[in-house]
């Protein structure tokens, strides 16, 4: 099978699975979306969506943000963890969204990722999500899966996402990869995936290997 058509049949398989595939970061506006983005990373979104209403209710603007103090922003995150470290990179963030962007958070990924802290990862969540751009988010759940599926090789997100771009449908990346996310947690979990839950077991290479294995047994 070619890898375009098994990623074809993945989209369409985890379509079915959760057709409300969404961010599961909750936001009201793009900028809320980008420091909630940071604030995700080596934590849970779980985690981050209990820290940002308070957050965001001591800062409800840009220009809160920056006028804050890192230290101050930093007693809101602090469980989100590196919280001093993303405090920093949240002001820095909205002072540059100011000085140099009119306030407004950018659209291409080369202006996005000028902005402190914020890489590939983050950029491609804003492009898709409120600018409704092709983006491939290549968190943990999209390597892993992607991986497994045989869609793509190695752990190298920067070129996961390039392989991933060659044989998706630009117009369903964004929300697959939102779609991973939540099969991720639920069935294609790190230890112990839950294969014989999974909606792509017909046609993962991981799966179908390991019973050609098991049957020569």
């Amino acid at each position: 099978m070619a890898t375009k058509e098994r990623a074809q049949l993945a989209v369409e398989a985890l379509k079915k699975e959760y057709p409300n595939g969404a961010c599961s970061l909750t936001y009201t506006d793009p900028l809320q979306l980008l420091i909630a983005t940071r604030l995700s990373a080596q934590c849970t979104d779980a985690r981050v969506n209990k820290v940002t209403p308070a957050l965001f209710a001591r800062f409800p603007t840009l220009e809160t943000f920056c006028e804050a103090e890192p230290e101050e922003v930093g007693e809101y995150i602090h469980s989100c963890g590196l919280y001093k470290t993303k405090a920093r990179d949240i002001c820095a963030m909205c002072r540059m969204l100011r000085d140099s962007f009119g306030g407004k958070v950018p659209d291409t990924m080369e202006q996005l990722t000028k902005l402190p802290g914020v890489g590939r990862k983050t950029a491609n969540l804003i492009l898709g999500d409120i600018y409704h751009k092709p983006a491939i988010v290549t968190d943990t759940h999209c390597i892993r899966i992607c991986g497994r599926l045989g869609l793509s090789s190695g752990k190298d997100p920067r070129k996961v996402e390039t392989q991933l771009r060659a044989v998706l449908p630009p117009e369903e990346s964004n929300l697959f990869c939102h779609r991973l996310v939540l099969h991720g947690r639920a069935v294609c979990t790190a230890r112990s995936p839950k294969c014989h839950l999974c909606c792509m077991r017909t046609f993962c290479k991981t799966y179908l290997a390991e019973q050609e294995e098991n049957s020569k047994k």
